[in-house]
């Protein structure tokens, strides 16, 4: 907790960006690239680390450590992401599985299917759902082969609508696409926000959250926002603008609100994205420090940022979306192995992971 809030990760992950789990040549490279290249850029000093450190097989304890010993979240969504740019697609079933039979008081789960191959996708989305029992599904824009690139739409009645429809016959409500950041040298109108349009409307029971939202395409995510009320924004990476750019990170919560209304601090979740960046330095100024310039509140005309509109975006507004209750939650976690560990203070960035004492 920071002071008394429950905070929630509304996107974590345990990537494998080892070599020998590089699937697609090229392309696979590109990816980690992508990722280190976020790493580095968006990460303050003291919390970065060197590539041959960074771009290795993470664990589940890493991750856990990182947020709930290292930082000051209580609670997180661990997400299975299909990126079949790597074998096991970058954070496997497994890690999923692991993180939800050894520590189910502190994660729930998301499935990850990639739509490119519909029959596939449908078959592992059901057994995920047998075996990991998600509250919602990850998925990527784009499939990856060692020549190519493919990619595909939200709107597609014949390979997306089958995925959102079998979701809802199995009782999962939301829906996560990664939008905005492409992932290495593939045709970027995938990652655009039109096509969640007809999807949302096409499945209102569903809710959609825009990964990565805000962090392009502001004007055409706050719309939806606006017009659509089973949309919203998850700001995995996003928010580490807080600490790498303040100004661009003030930029796109002034874009989202002054277009979609206040209604929007209702549809924002807090997520860093661990282990592509070390989660506690976004988490701490945001809290601590983010409010609107008074010339941006009185050029666009928006609202002082108050510690119920924090509250509501670095934990409310996820627990709401799954129906879980922060007290309930609270009360599961009191003596566990992070909470004993947190008592005795917060611990260096990376103190619990392979990369103790590597960072620059």
């Amino acid at each position: 907790m920071i002071d008394d809030v429950f905070v929630v990760d509304a996107s974590a992950h345990s990537y494998n960006l080892a070599d020998e789990n590089h699937a697609a040549g090229r392309y696979s490279k590109a990816v980690v690239d992508a990722f280190y290249g976020a790493h580095y850029g968006l990460s303050p000093a003291g919390y970065r680390l060197p590539q041959e450190h960074y771009a290795r097989d993470w664990t589940l304890p890493e991750t856990a450590n990182m947020l709930f010993v290292e930082s000051d979240y209580d609670f997180a969504c661990h997400h299975v992401t299909p990126i079949n740019a790597f074998k096991d697609g970058g954070c496997s079933v497994q890690k999923a599985r692991e993180a939800r039979e050894k520590w189910p008081g502190r994660f729930q789960v998301y499935a990850g299917v990639d739509p490119v191959f519909p029959e596939q996708a449908l078959d592992s989305l059901e057994q995920q759902a047998e075996e990991l029992k998600p509250v919602g599904i990850k998925l990527y824009p784009n499939s990856y082969t060692a020549d190519k690139v493919v990619g595909w739409h939200m709107d597609d009645p014949e390979i997306a609508f089958p995925i959102f429809q079998r979701a809802l016959d199995l009782g999962i409500k939301a829906i996560a696409i990664h939008k905005a950041v492409p992932l290495g040298p593939v045709p970027m109108e995938h990652y655009r926000m039109d096509d969640i349009d007809a999807a949302a409307d096409a499945f209102p029971d569903l809710q959609f959250e825009v990964v990565h939202g805000g962090f392009a395409f502001i004007e055409e995510t706050a719309f939806q926002l606006a017009r659509f009320p089973n949309v919203w924004v998850n700001l995995e990476i996003t928010a580490s603008l807080a600490v790498a750019k303040p100004a661009a990170f003030e930029r796109v919560m002034a874009g989202l609100i002054a277009h979609a209304g206040e209604g929007a601090l209702d549809r924002i979740m807090w997520a860093s994205g661990a282990s592509v960046l070390h989660p506690d330095p976004p988490l701490r100024w945001f809290w601590e420090r983010f409010q609107f310039s008074e010339e941006t509140r009185a050029r666009e005309g928006l609202p002082e940022i108050t510690e119920a509109i924090k509250r509501k975006i670095l934990g409310l507004n996820y627990l709401r979306m799954h129906g879980l209750d922060a007290e309930v939650l609270a009360k599961n976690i009191e003596g566990d192995e992070f909470s004993v560990a947190r008592s005795k203070g917060k611990q260096r960035p990376y103190e619990n992971t392979y990369a103790k004492g590597l960072t620059v």
